[in-house]
Order: C-alpha cells, then sequence, then structure tokens
C-alpha cells in the first residue's frame, strides 16, 4: 500500500512503522466523514493513553498517594495537552475532514485534534500490542513526565469549569449521562454539559461516567475560554 508523504512524515514522528495502514488512515478520519470515522479508536485510545501514564506515573512516584497520582494523569492526558501534541506533529495537515469541518477550520480545532491524537494511540495498540504503543506515548509526553512537580496542585476540568463559571456569577453546569452500547461487551458512556454561556449542550465519551464528564467539561472549557490553564 502507497503510503501518502504526509502519513509517512507522522509515521516517522511517532516511531511507527504500521503493518495496516488502514488502522492509521482510519485513526485520522473524522465523524463529519461518514460513519467509518475514529470515534471508536479514540475511545480505545483514550484508554490505552490513561494506562500507559497511569503506569509510569506509579512506578515515577511509589509513595505518593492515589488522589495526587490520578491528578497528575488528569493534567496530562487532558485535551489541551493532546492538541499541544497534535500541533507539534502538524497532526492537522493529515486530518480526513468532511467538507463542513474543512470549511470552517476543522484542522486547527482542539477537540478534533485531541480526539485524532486518542485515536492514533487506539490504532498503533490494535496494529502491534500493548508494548508497541507505549514507545511513542512515553516519546511524546516525555518531556512532560520529566518535569512534573510533585508538589503542584492540579485541578480536574470539572472543577475548573464550576470555579469558572462562579467566578464569572453564572449558573453552575448540568450534566446528563447515557449509556451507548457498541455491542455485547463494549459499554461506552456519553456525557453532556449544558451551561448558559453556550447555545446547545457540549457531548463528550468516556469509558467511564467520570471520564465522559472530564471529557465534556474540558470541551466546554476550550469553548468558552479557560485562562487558567492549570
Amino acid at each position: 500500500m502507497m503510503v501518502p508523504p504526509r502519513q509517512y512524515l507522522l509515521c516517522e514522528k511517532l516511531c511507527v512503522t504500521f503493518n495496516n495502514m488502514n488502522l492509521l488512515e482510519k485513526a485520522l478520519t473524522h465523524s463529519s466523514v461518514g460513519v467509518n470515522n475514529n470515534e471508536l479508536l479514540e475511545y480505545l485510545g483514550d484508554a490505552i493513553l490513561n494506562f500507559i501514564i497511569t503506569e509510569d506515573l506509579f512506578n515515577r512516584f511509589p509513595h505518593t498517594n492515589e488522589g495526587k497520582l490520578s491528578q497528575l494523569r488528569a493534567s496530562l492526558v487532558k485535551g489541551e495537552t493532546l492538541s499541544k501534541i497534535a500541533k507539534e506533529l502538524n497532526l492537522g495537515e493529515v486530518l480526513i475532514l468532511g467538507q463542513g469541518e474543512i470549511n470552517n477550520g476543522g484542522f486547527r480545532r482542539e477537540s478534533i485534534l485531541a480526539n485524532a491524537m486518542e485515536a492514533i494511540f487506539g490504532a498503533i495498540y490494535l496494529d502491534g500490542g500493548l508494548e508497541f504503543v507505549k514507545v511513542p506515548i512515553l516519546k511524546l509526553f516525555n518531556e512532560r513526565l520529566n518535569t512534573i512537580n510533585i508538589n503542584q496542585t492540579t485541578k480536574d476540568p470539572k472543577t475548573r469549569l464550576q470555579e469558572l463559571l462562579q467566578s464569572r456569577k453564572h449558573p453552575l453546569p448540568i450534566y446528563t449521562i447515557k449509556e451507548i452500547r457498541i455491542d455485547k461487551q463494549q459499554l461506552i458512556f456519553e456525557a453532556s454539559c449544558q451551561v448558559p454561556v453556550l447555545d446547545k449542550a457540549i457531548i463528550g465519551r468516556g469509558s467511564s461516567h467520570r471520564k465522559a464528564e472530564q471529557k465534556t467539561a474540558e470541551r466546554v472549557l476550550i469553548l468558552i475560554g479557560d485562562g487558567s490553564r492549570s
């Protein structure tokens, strides 16, 4: 299979050689293109990324409590960080978008970039397994992991959103959750978040209620402008 030059360059930056390039192509395909998109790979990649970062933090800080490690992990795997990594990789140049998203500059949207990054991790895992996907993930997060300040206070997206809305004297967000069954064994959660400053509910998905709500809150923060960058 002939690999497009930009996809080949992306693989070089990731230090990955795909056995099945169709997986990478699917990981780069946004839902605006159609049903054969990267949403399920994003779901898988989110879980893989969380596990690998959790394991690394566990090994680095064996005497740190679970709550602090969870905060550190959340600060590392949040969409803002993923979108920054995606921009470092020039991921927007290889995204496959529907015409509407192309017209709206979707290749620059932080949520699309972050989701595609997770989908790529899912694709790499399916192509070569857990040890295979550890290499690019730890390479991409190496500098951030090495510069962690264990004493730094971090806040999860739901807390940041609540505090931001309170500081602006807005009502608190309203979350609703629903379960989506992919098949007999696979269940994901979809959270919607409504805030008065946005004219529509914002949707996020995750492997648990909490992860779905956190992802949704982070997308709301991006849209309304979160200046904390914690």
